[in-house]
């Protein structure tokens, strides 16, 4: 039967990371919920080292320097396969995907990998501050064109996506205050750079600045842009709009945010719990989180294997439980590709409303790639993750096709199967090779060509 503490703890662990082998879903378990909850938040203060960027620099430079946009996604790739810090990651991740800034008009990978590595410095700090190095940052600024953004001719392209996308949501602002958080913008640009793959560095020229009165969400003042945000992050709405992306990326898959404000939340006293707790936090995104995994909401199992997973999650998820990159290895950039294949081209999102989650992650093409991706490495036993489970499996009496299938869903996290799709496996698993070895592999293989194995 399976351990109710390991099940809850395997949850977390797919929500706040990318998912644990069985072992580690164990000793976790056995140090406490609340415990593993507060090590994901605050790593730092837990003795959680940190990602080491100088062995990357010493055995990749092409990865941490990168001058394709193939290297860049492969920095990031390598980041979220071997990261000691997954729910610092995973953040990385969600901020990507939330401030979509893509490659394909920055032209300018190494400075699209400096945007991630800032997600990385400030995605679990304060909201706020992050709004404010958005704001600076060269790749963001150059792809909303706010180096086009002029005193007396202003360029509403970030003020507009700043209230649209990333803060507040449709319904909640007019035109009139776009305009108004495009002239406290003005100013704030890029310096030339040398040509070629070098960096931008953020540039405030007073001389461009509006330094004239402005009414914005109904206040009046000579506001800049560190004010308009300021502005945002009191407003109801602002901390209603984030609690939405965050239920949406870590608890359930919520409509896409163009129809947020027409479609109300699915579960709307959830998503002002974690209003509440940004605003009552100051907007402390680790604070936030903390409560979010601690929620009864979260906690739920009606939203366990209810969210489709990204292709990046796909990916990662299942290269970590095999453990085929616990070492610096070459052939991160296939796994990048990888992804792209699945539908997710990291660093280059397809517009700056990014990518359409859940149930639109999948189409034909892209649900074979996934299963045969999956199906593939769970069922190679060269891979140590893969032997670790026949290991366990072997320890263990039961050895009929059922009990065999009852162990791997055990093993993989306690993975969950619809009751037809329960049947067709034990069914498929009476008919598998004689040696044990190669049994658990064909069952492993069948588990991961299920459409619910693609669900987190």
């Amino acid at each position: 039967m399976t351990d109710k503490r390991i099940a809850l703890m395997a949850h977390l662990m797919r929500r706040a990371g990318f998912g644990a082998s069985y072992g580690e879903l164990a000793a976790r378990a056995a140090r406490g919920y609340e415990a593993t909850v507060d090590e994901l938040v605050y790593p730092g203060s837990n003795g959680v080292p940190e990602f080491d960027e100088l062995a990357m620099d010493r055995y990749y430079p092409g990865h941490e320097y990168p001058t394709s946009p193939y290297l860049g996604a492969s920095n990031f790739m390598y980041h979220l396969l071997t990261t000691p810090r997954p729910l610092e990651e995973k953040m990385v991740l969600f901020w990507h995907m939330v401030f979509a800034t893509g490659d394909a008009k920055v032209d300018n990978i190494t400075q699209m990998v400096h945007q991630i590595g800032m997600f990385r410095r400030y995605g679990m700090g304060s909201y706020r501050e992050l709004l404010v190095r958005l704001a600076m940052d060269p790749a963001m600024i150059f792809w909303l064109d706010n180096n086009e953004n002029h005193k007396g001719s202003p360029n509403e392209n970030w003020g507009r996506e700043l209230l649209e996308l990333f803060s507040m949501g449709q319904g909640n602002y007019t035109e009139q205050d776009v305009f108004e958080a495009a002239r406290a913008f003005t100013g704030w640009t890029i310096s030339p750079k040398v040509p070629g793959a070098n960096l931008w560095s953020f540039e405030y020229r007073p001389e461009d600045h509006d330094f004239d009165e402005k009414v914005f969400l109904g206040e009046r003042g000579r506001f800049n842009g560190e004010d308009v945000i300021d502005i945002i992050a009191r407003r109801p709405a602002t901390s209603r709009f984030i609690a939405r992306h965050l239920y949406n990326f870590f608890v359930a898959d919520e409509v896409q945010v163009p129809s947020w404000n027409d479609i109300p939340p699915q579960d709307p006293g959830a998503v002002e719990a974690i209003a509440a707790a940004l605003v009552s936090s100051d907007y402390d995104i680790a604070e936030t989180l903390r409560f979010l995994f601690n929620s009864d909401f979260f906690k739920d199992e009606a939203v366990w294997f209810t969210k489709v997973r990204s292709p990046a999650e796909v990916v990662v998820s299942t290269v970590r439980l095999v453990g085929e990159y616990g070492q610096l290895k070459h052939g991160v950039m296939e796994l990048a590709f990888e992804s792209v294949y699945q539908g997710q081209d990291l660093l280059n999102p397809p517009s700056v409303e990014g990518w359409h989650t859940g149930k639109e992650w999948i189409d034909g093409g892209s649900l074979v790639r996934r299963i045969n991706f999956c199906a593939d490495r769970l069922s190679n036993p060269g891979l140590p993750g893969v032997r670790d489970i026949i290991a366990r499996l072997k320890e263990r009496e039961g050895r009929s096709p059922r009990e065999l299938v009852d162990g791997c869903l055990e093993l993989l996290g306690s993975v969950r199967l619809g009751e037809e799709t329960y049947d067709e496996v034990v069914g498929h698993a009476e008919d598998a090779p004689d040696a044990f070895e190669d049994r658990v592999a064909k069952v492993l293989q069948l588990i991961g060509a299920t459409k619910e194995y693609q669900f987190c």
